[in-house]
């Protein structure tokens, strides 16, 4: 492996021997940096990036009520180094919003996800937040509007809207909501969703048909069901890949 290559999640093998990395340990007791780690090589950018965690501006308010809120998370246990996670994702996401000050919260959320979408909205309002909510399908735009043809819908031949990300998140900016949160958005269109919000934007359920929205159920069942994933290629056809 190239010195050059970033690849910190090689260090799994290092936690797995030693309980720790490098980087999540006492400077009197830690391991060894391995030759690729970026904490040497990359020494400046990392410096100059936590940096602008001590000025004034949001990015900085931001990341410092992020750390707070991972303490929060966890609830300790006298006289035991121990710690037992108390929060769900949902009251991770409660927190952050409590603790920054937003009161307006907005839902780019999935067609198919409408039911958690409303369910999450309750509980937000129950909060006392002010929540928007904008649906993928903003529009009802023909997926051939788009030049994809009929045997790529899913339901060839018949009515099937596009996925209007961009749409999605301007309607947010134009409630002038804090924060946006994304229920559900297909792989890529979350992108663009991300891309053109001007709040900032979390993610709290991840689209995977197949996983019940769990999408590291693949990573942990990789020695069996998903075992293929490591031999076999995704194929994809030829003629829509790309060319750079």
């Amino acid at each position: 492996m190239s010195e050059k290559t970033l690849a910190c999640a090689k260090c799994s093998a290092v936690w797995q021997k030693s309980g720790t990395t490098n980087c999540w340990s006492d400077p009197a007791t830690r391991p060894p940096r391995p030759a690729s780690c970026p904490s040497e090589r990359e020494a400046e950018l990392i410096e100059d990036s936590f940096e602008k965690y001590k000025g004034e501006d949001p990015d900085a308010r931001l990341a410092r009520v992020a750390a707070v809120v991972e303490g929060l998370c966890y609830q300790p246990i006298p006289g035991s180094d121990a710690v037992n996670a108390r929060w769900t994702r949902v009251e991770d996401t409660i927190a952050l919003a409590k603790l920054m000050g937003w009161k307006k919260i907005g839902l780019g959320t999935c067609i198919g996800l409408l039911d958690e979408s409303n369910r999450l909205t309750e509980i937000l309002h129950a909060q006392g937040f002010d929540v928007q909510s904008a649906c993928c399908k903003a529009g009802s735009y023909d997926k051939a509007e788009l030049g994809i043809g009929e045997e790529h819908k899913v339901r060839p031949g018949t009515f099937e809207p596009a996925c209007n990300p961009i749409a999605q998140a301007r309607l947010l900016n134009k409630a002038k909501t804090d924060m946006n949160i994304i229920v559900g958005l297909c792989v890529g269109h979350d992108m663009l969703f991300s891309k053109h919000s001007e709040a900032p934007v979390t993610t709290l359920v991840v689209k995977d048909r197949v996983t019940g929205h769990n999408p590291a159920a693949v990573l942990y069942g990789q020695n069996f069901y998903y075992k293929r994933l490591q031999k076999q290629p995704v194929v994809v056809p030829e003629e829509l890949i790309e060319k750079k």
